[in-house]
C-alpha cells in the first residue's frame, strides 16, 4: 500500500483527533491532580470551574458560526481525500460509552453508582442535551455541508456521543481513568464520523462535544442537589399511543 503526504498539509482526521483526544487526556489529568485543592474552594467555585473547558468549545462553535473560514477549508479538504465516504457507524457510537456502563456492570465491574440511579443519571443526560441541541438547531438553521438540511448546528450525535463518554468517565473515574478515555476516543470518533460524512462542519461537532460534555455534568449535578437529598418521588412508565412511544412521568408530592 502506497501512502502520499502532501507537503504542509496534515489531514483533518489526524488534526482533530489528536485536538479533541488530548483535551480529554489533559481534561483528566487536570482533575485528578486537582483533587487536593477542591477541599479548599468554594462549593460555588468548583462547579463552575468544570464548565469552563465545554462553555469554550460552545463558544468557539458559535464564532464559526460567524467566521466559517475554518468550516470550510476542513470540509473541503476531507471531501477532496474522500469524496465517495459513507458510514453509518454514528449512528450506534454516539451511545457505545453509555451502554458500556450498564455492560461493565452487568460483568461485574462496577461503577460509582447502582444502575437504577446510573439508568437515572444517563436518561437524565439524554435529555438534558436534547433540550440545548434541538433548540439551538431551530435557531441558528445552519445549513449541512452536503446541503441536506437547514439543521446542522449543533451536532446532536456529537453531543450525545461526548454526553455519554462523560457519563462513562465520572462512573469510573476512581476505579480506571483509562476508562473514560476510551469513551471520549470512540466520542471524537463519532465527531469526526460526522464530518467524514459531510453532515456537520468542525464548528458544529466541536460545540456539540461541549455541550454533550456539560450535560453530564448538570445531569450530575441534578442527582447529588435533588434525587440523592429528596430520594425518589416519581414514577417512569413506558407509554406507547396514536404510533408514538414516550414516558409518563408521575411526580409524589
Amino acid at each position: 500500500m502506497k501512502v502520499i503526504f502532501k507537503r504542509n498539509r496534515v489531514a483533518p482526521i489526524v488534526k482533530f483527533f489528536l485536538c479533541l483526544f488530548f483535551f480529554s487526556f489533559q481534561y483528566g489529568f487536570a482533575q485528578k491532580d486537582s483533587l487536593q485543592e477542591v477541599a479548599r474552594l468554594p462549593e460555588t467555585q468548583i462547579k463552575v470551574k468544570q464548565f469552563i473547558i465545554p462553555a469554550a468549545m460552545v463558544t468557539y462553535g458559535f464564532i464559526s458560526l460567524a467566521s466559517p473560514k475554518l468550516n470550510q477549508s476542513t470540509k473541503d479538504e476531507l471531501q477532496e481525500d474522500h469524496p465517495l465516504f459513507h458510514s453509518n457507524y454514528d449512528d450506534f457510537t454516539q451511545f457505545s460509552p453509555g451502554v458500556a456502563v450498564f455492560a461493565l456492570n452487568a460483568f461485574g465491574v462496577e461503577g460509582k453508582h447502582n444502575w437504577k440511579d446510573a439508568a437515572l443519571i444517563y436518561g437524565s443526560t439524554i435529555a438534558i442535551t436534547t433540550a440545548f441541541v434541538f433548540p439551538l438547531k431551530k435557531i441558528t438553521k445552519e445549513e449541512r455541508p452536503d446541503h441536506s438540511g437547514f439543521n446542522s448546528f449543533p451536532s446532536g450525535h456529537t453531543a450525545i456521543a461526548f454526553a455519554s463518554a462523560e457519563f462513562l468517565r465520572q462512573e469510573y473515574k476512581e476505579s480506571s481513568p483509562w476508562i473514560g478515555y476510551a469513551g471520549y476516543a470512540v466520542a471524537t470518533a463519532t465527531g469526526v464520523l460526522r464530518m467524514y460524512n459531510n453532515k456537520h462542519w468542525l464548528g458544529d461537532v466541536v460545540a456539540g462535544a461541549g455541550i454533550g460534555i456539560a450535560s453530564a455534568k448538570l445531569s450530575y449535578l441534578l442527582y447529588d442537589k435533588v434525587f440523592l437529598k429528596k430520594g425518589w418521588n416519581f414514577t417512569l412508565t413506558p407509554m406507547y399511543m396514536n404510533h408514538k412511544a414516550g414516558l409518563v412521568y408521575v411526580y409524589n408530592f
